[in-house]
């Protein structure tokens, strides 16, 4: 298929064949001598007799039409364009613009370095709109090639053009960073971009001595950048300003420093954040929903909050209203394209998502209802085995976007999901979606069944009843199953083996057990994570039995070793694990006879107790100790290790709350079974600290409200009456057993 004559005719000729045909793209792409050609065309077009200047751009063009075609639909065809360095090339061809040079050839390299880049970042990852598959063999080369794009001696060539006195090639530039800004160190990077000269003002300003006008100050306003992108706002060109609202999106978020500027109004002006939401009001559906998601990142920018009493300001909130309305409006739509649907569904995701009062103002804004009325209308429940082969990719995309977003809307609240249970009956659509061909549907449909069964009256009833739970867990069972779905799948099944599912016992039946020690072998951090989580759920008042089942198909040594992963977050649940087992004397019995014995199971908790990297494996490791202390048999082995005894007494005067209520629970349970216990506690101080805690308690108020606005335990006030009263029955026991002896 190589072309033997690289013309004008015919390159067009191969840009109307490769333009939206993916098999055409292929068989052009895997032509690397034909590829290499276009690419050296870019900046060196071939001659001939005859040939005139308007001859060679226009073969630059196509060269560069063909090159943007190729990058998208073919993954051989990218793999191509990587080995060949295409963007490098593109990139020179930028480097080299002239001011003489037409807007067409300028316009059709930037789009095609456009394109380039966009292909190269959805091979790196992470998608943009919904689950992408894995392309694993050229990531590695794909990231190289992104981090190259972003390299600041290469954003000086490029980004310049945003002031560009053609909309078509600032659009492009806006779209490249749009698209490809994908990761927390690009968008850095991006946004702290100025041009050199600007940067020789910032240098300067940093020598001390010189006093830098704010109003010069590269940084002031958000940066250069985005001063820039806020400018392009307000021009009349409609494609433009997408681009620049997809572009400020993109640098903005998870970025709350950015954010927070981009909210506030400077003096005597409007702020970004007031401009984006007028732009939510176009007519122009594109434009309603690159203002959505550009406003969706400036207030999802600071994490959600955490507290007990979440609290959002009125102006969060209508704004949250605002972006709300104009999904609702698109989604609702008799008129709006699959495409634009898909779009919308996807940012309220992004809006609500992990957010408990956004979901809730979602409920009461009817964005629920909208989402799932629009999966049943899509979903076909009896469906026959061509259904999904014969479903348009669109429709596919839209039922994937907008399970997600309902998935994210029911995650925290029961009355949400009764009523996407029992009033939007949405649970059939649910289930029919987990055996579709397309992954990234299979992938919403778990999260969904996820949301579901937080719900207990769900996964007594709904969740057993209509068959969903067994449904998610065949397809946790299947050995081929794509791994994004499966970790899906796996929180599906940690919340179903839990001790009130009725589904427990028919899982452990059917081989749950093997399957998560099978995940557990995997190298997926994601999925090793998950697996030890349904451990811990599954031994949660479990009986002997089960216990040691479990146990011994985990593998004693395997949890040895699991108790010192570098991931803190597999140590957590490794000691969760083992502070369930050690939920009665036979589990505490059980420990000490497998784990190597009391002086290698002590060692293990004393090492976690002392680590200061993570609060959460302090806080297990400390109920494993509370848990083994009522064990009379086992009390004497943790009275004669003084390494764990000064572990107690650290936490008891260092540590947060949660902590210290199952230490101090624990040195009562050993204070209380053995009188003689007072020399090994007295050498470990624990005395004077149990004195020293009843004392200030004494003579401070019991209310909580009084303890925080006189210190607290800042002045040595035990501050937690749950903690107060043990440390005085455990001061109680030890003096009098002190008084006995003598």
């Amino acid at each position: 298929m190589t072309i033997t004559a690289l013309n004008v005719p015919t390159l067009k000729a191969v840009k109307n064949a490769v333009i939206g045909n993916r098999t055409a793209k292929g068989n052009y792409g895997r032509d690397e001598v034909f590829v290499s050609r276009l690419v050296e065309c870019i900046n060196d077009p071939p001659t001939s007799p005859g040939d005139w200047e308007g001859s060679k751009t226009s073969l630059r063009i196509e060269a560069a039409h063909i090159l943007a075609s190729l990058s998208y639909g073919s993954l051989d065809a990218l793999r191509t364009l990587l080995r060949l360095n295409a963007s490098q090339a593109l990139l020179y061809a930028v480097s080299t613009f002239q001011p003489t040079d037409s807007v067409s050839l300028k316009a059709a390299i930037t789009r095609a370095l456009r394109a380039i880049a966009t292909a190269i970042a959805d091979a790196v990852g992470p998608s943009q709109w919904g689950l992408s598959p894995s392309v694993s063999d050229i990531r590695p080369e794909a990231k190289a090639a992104l981090d190259y794009v972003f390299q600041p001696e290469i954003m000086d060539v490029y980004i310049p053009l945003l002031n560009d006195r053609s909309p078509q090639v600032s659009t492009a530039i806006a779209q490249l960073i749009a698209s490809s800004v994908r990761d927390s160190t690009h968008r850095t990077k991006v946004s702290d971009w100025c041009p050199p000269g600007e940067r020789t003002v910032e240098t300067k300003g940093k020598r001390g001595w010189e006093k830098r006008d704010p109003t010069k100050s590269p940084s002031r306003q958000g940066g250069w950048i985005t001063r820039t992108l806020a400018a392009l706002l307000r021009q009349k060109d409609a494609k433009l300003q997408e681009a620049a609202l997809s572009a400020l999106a993109s640098v903005t978020k998870e970025n709350e420093p950015l954010a927070s500027r981009l909210a506030r109004a400077p003096p005597g002006q409007e702020s970004v954040m007031s401009t984006v939401l007028s732009l939510c009001k176009s007519r122009n559906t594109d434009l309603q929903l690159a203002a959505s998601l550009c406003a969706t990142n400036i207030l999802r920018a600071p994490p959600a909050p955490k507290s007990h009493i979440p609290y959002i300001s009125p102006a969060e909130q209508t704004t949250a209203i605002t972006i709300m309305h104009v999904l609702n409006r698109i989604i609702s739509s008799d008129t709006a394209s699959n495409q634009h649907k898909t779009k919308a569904c996807f940012i309220l995701y992004y809006l609500v998502t992990d957010h408990k009062l956004f979901c809730q103002l979602a409920y009461e804004r009817n964005c629920l209802v909208q989402v799932a009325q629009l999966v049943t209308s899509i979903t076909p429940i009896e469906k026959t085995s061509e259904d999904d082969e014969d479903e348009p990719e669109s429709v596919s995309r839209l039922r994937e976007a907008a399970l997600t977003a309902v998935a994210a809307i029911a995650m925290f609240d029961n009355d949400i999901r009764t009523a996407v249970t029992d009033e939007l009956k949405i649970i059939p659509a649910v289930q029919v979606s987990l055996t579709h061909q397309y992954v990234g549907v299979r992938y919403a449909a778990c999260q969904c069944a996820r949301a579901l069964s937080r719900a207990v009256s769900a996964l007594r009833t709904n969740i057993v009843d209509t068959g969903l739970g067994m449904s998610v867990f065949q397809l946790f069972m299947k050995q081929d199953e794509d791994r994004q779905v499966m970790h899906a799948a796996s929180t599906v099944v940690c919340n179903v083996v839990t001790d009130f599912s009725p589904l427990r016992s028919t899982l452990i039946e059917q081989g749950v057990i093997t399957r998560l020690v099978q995940l557990l072998n995997t190298g997926d951090s994601a999925l090793r994570l998950n697996a030890l989580w349904a451990f811990k759920n599954l031994l949660y008042k479990a009986t002997p039995e089960l216990k040691r089942q479990v146990m011994n198909r985990i593998g004693w040594q395997e949890v040895r070793s699991l108790l010192e992963d570098p991931d803190h977050r597999i140590r957590e649940q490794a000691f969760h694990i083992i502070r369930h087992v050690a939920d009665g004397v036979d589990g505490v019995d059980l420990l000490f006879s497998e784990m190597g014995g009391s002086e290698v199971l002590l060692g293990h908790l004393a090492k976690a107790i002392e680590s200061e990297d993570d609060e959460d494996v302090v806080l297990q490791a400390v109920f494993v100790l509370a848990n083994m202390a009522n064990s009379a048999a086992h009390q004497r082995s943790i009275l004669a290790d003084q390494r764990i005894l000064r572990c107690l007494r650290d936490c008891l005067i260092d540590a947060k709350v949660e902590i210290r209520r199952p230490a101090i629970s624990c040195v009562l349970e050993l204070v209380r079974q053995n009188p003689r216990s007072h020399r090994e506690l007295h050498e470990a101080k624990i005395d004077s600290t149990l004195r020293h805690m009843c004392e200030h308690s004494s003579h401070v108020s019991a209310s909580p409200t009084a303890l925080r606005l006189t210190g607290g335990r800042q002045m040595g006030a035990e501050d937690d009456l749950e903690v107060q009263g043990k440390a005085q029955q455990a001061l109680h026991w030890l003096e009098h057993n002190a008084d006995m002896d003598v």
